[in-house]
């Protein structure tokens, strides 16, 4: 997710700060949280229960302290971006797809009941589960009032987390989990689906019958809450995820995005075709596609369905989604890497393509905000702007065309 990576430990230069935060954030409690889950139905032995021994946790990032604004950082020491490629590095997609598959024999049975009931195929389902916990291995380390206490006062965005620290005591107040097993990731994410507890009250469900939803412990329950929050997103039951193809050069790459969806047909007429050689199902070709270029023309190139954007409300991330879609293939049909090369491009900061996106805003360019990160309206962005200065698209950040629009 795109967040502004404020480091708060390097502002805290005296113990005395911290305890004026600490201090700071029992008053928040008392006077602006407390009021508000009582509201929600939440008693206050939970609430006590809930905070009690719980400090702001000033190591988390994305946090703005006390009389600080939130900024893209100016100078970093590492480059925020390489290639795309490197998010599909096989040791961590070898290691879903190949544990996704021991796992849909082990729970052959489950993952049928659940496509049944749900239409979210297996594999998807099974490199979802992979790719946030490890199918559960993964150690949840941070306490989850802690995380959400913190972020909630202090965080880029707290009314998100104001809202998820209200989920979660909603959750201990209804007996759904104990306080002690509130344990989450560094972003407040739970259990083996890593939901936030919003996310836990509206999608998790019993699948294997004994009376409560468990994503800690129960592989049914994870297994269908998982299908269940997709379905609640729109996955259309039948259709794929997306396709590899090859984008001839007379299709501009500045075409990328899901607002800018064609028949599956009409992509195929302008000359897109599969890089399997195997035309596009009938049923597809029939329906809505969009054209996904994550790393513009220097990187692999996709037709994807409505149930791409779908993986991305899980996590905001065109690479995420890619990741599940093309971990849920190799799953179901054997390891197969992708067809197109990711180039050698990125070796850039943030904050140049911060810079980079406020000088097409200031062009009239839509990028999607200058948040440092090249989204898909950033890439598309670009490759309009190279083609209304007589250049060739390639739809992607880089050193020159970032020099060039200082």
């Amino acid at each position: 997710m795109a967040m502004l990576l404020v480091l708060p430990i390097a502002l805290l230069s005296a113990p005395a700060s911290a305890a004026k935060i600490d201090d700071q954030f029992r008053a928040w409690l008392a006077q602006d949280l407390w009021p508000a889950a009582q509201a929600s139905g939440v008693s206050k032995q939970t609430f006590d229960a809930a905070f009690a021994g719980v400090s702001p946790n000033l190591k988390l990032p994305d946090l703005v302290l006390p009389g600080q604004k939130p900024t893209t950082p100016k100078k970093q020491h590492q480059a925020e971006f390489g290639s795309p490629g490197s998010y599909f590095a096989e040791k961590t997609i070898g290691a879903v797809t190949s544990g996704g598959r021991a796992r849909a024999g082990r729970h052959a049975r489950t993952l049928a009941a659940v496509e049944k009931r749900y239409g979210v195929p297996g594999e998807v389902v099974l490199a979802i589960w992979g790719r946030e916990s490890g199918f559960g291995a993964a150690k949840m380390p941070y306490d989850a009032f802690e995380v959400l206490g913190t972020k909630a006062f202090l965080a880029t965005r707290k009314e998100m987390f104001r809202k998820e620290v209200l989920a979660a005591l909603v959750m201990v107040e209804r007996g759904l989990v104990a306080r002690d097993q509130m344990k989450s990731s560094w972003a407040g994410a739970l259990g083996q689906p890593q939901f936030l507890p919003s996310s836990f009250l509206d999608h998790a469900v019993d699948f294997d019958g004994d009376g409560r939803a468990d994503i800690w412990n129960s592989v049914p329950d994870t297994l269908a809450s998982i299908a269940n929050y997709l379905v609640h997103y729109g996955w259309v039951p039948g259709r794929d995820w997306g396709f590899e193809v090859t984008v001839p050069a007379s299709v501009s790459c500045a075409l990328e995005g899901p607002d800018q969806g064609r028949g599956i047909a009409q992509w195929a007429a302008m000359g897109i075709v599969r890089v399997t050689g195997k035309p596009f199902p009938a049923r597809e070709a029939k329906a809505e596609g969009f054209l996904l270029m994550p790393a513009g023309r220097s990187g692999p190139a996709f037709i994807v369905t409505p149930n791409f954007y779908v993986l991305k409300k899980y996590n905001e991330s065109d690479l995420y989604a890619l990741f599940i879609g093309h971990g849920a293939d190799r799953i179901a049909h054997g390891d197969r890497t992708f067809a197109g090369s990711w180039g050698r491009v990125g070796g850039l900061y943030r904050s140049d393509i911060a810079s980079l996106q406020r000088a097409l805003e200031a062009e009239g360019y839509d990028v999607g905000g200058a948040d440092g990160l090249p989204g898909f309206k950033t890439r598309r962005s670009i490759g309009a702007w190279q083609e209304k200065n007589g250049n060739a698209a390639t739809c992607f950040p880089d050193r020159p065309i970032v020099e060039a629009l200082r």
